[in-house]
């Protein structure tokens, strides 16, 4: 029923304080109310239905990077979700082409962020089809990075572009005395590794402060 949207938000790098991409978080909007993704992505993923509705996140995202493109020079990247059951299809890498050539945009326009547990759940089917995405310049990006159980052997020749920190160690950044020192390791992995890295969950101007040191 069309009822799907995408928010976004801003990718803000804490140096010069300027947008340099954007994150595509899905909605419901389901009567005039709302719908957050906690209610019904683990359904969706349950039935399957998480495959049509990241196809249709991965072309909205593009239409939208088209807009910005047309509208303010926008050449950065729209990181969307990408869920293991959407690796069934073995047409994914045609899909993705598909829809950024839609648009007319850059393959680099769409940015894949998938989970580091989902990464390592399904790591020999998923990596074959990461490399081919690599190829043709859609970037990869590691979600979650700290909740689940990453190979550091398999991340040495994984096509990885950015590391996201996930949002748990940033709320504890002022009430734990580790998570600093853990924040740090994951920068200085993805600095060894050749990748950005990205926090995510930043909502308070103190958490701003302590990343950017």
């Amino acid at each position: 029923r069309n009822e799907l949207v995408l928010h976004y938000q801003p990718k803000i790098d804490v140096r010069g304080a300027r947008m340099v991409g954007a994150e595509a978080l899905m909605r419901w909007q389901r009567g005039g109310v709302l719908v957050p993704p906690a209610d019904f992505i683990p359904l969706a993923e349950e039935t399957g239905l998480i495959i049509p509705l990241s196809e249709w996140a991965i072309r909205e995202a593009a239409r939208q990077a088209r807009i910005w493109q047309d509208s303010f020079g926008f050449a950065d990247s729209i990181a969307v979700n990408l869920p293991n059951r959407l690796f069934e299809r073995t047409d994914l890498v045609e899909h993705i082409h598909n829809a950024v050539t839609t648009y007319g945009v850059p393959h680099h326009a769409i940015q894949l962020e998938i989970t580091e547990t989902g990464l390592m759940k399904d790591l020999q089917d998923v990596i074959p089809s990461l490399h081919r995405l690599n190829e043709i310049g859609v970037e990869i990006s590691i979600d979650d990075f700290g909740t689940g159980y990453s190979s550091l052997s398999y991340l040495r020749n994984f096509p990885v572009a950015s590391i996201k920190i996930d949002r748990s160690f940033i709320n504890e950044l002022d009430r734990s005395p580790t998570a600093p020192a853990l924040i740090k390791a994951i920068v200085n992995l993805a600095q060894a590794l050749g990748a950005k890295t990205v926090a995510e969950g930043i909502e308070l101007a103190d958490q701003a402060s302590a990343l950017r040191k």
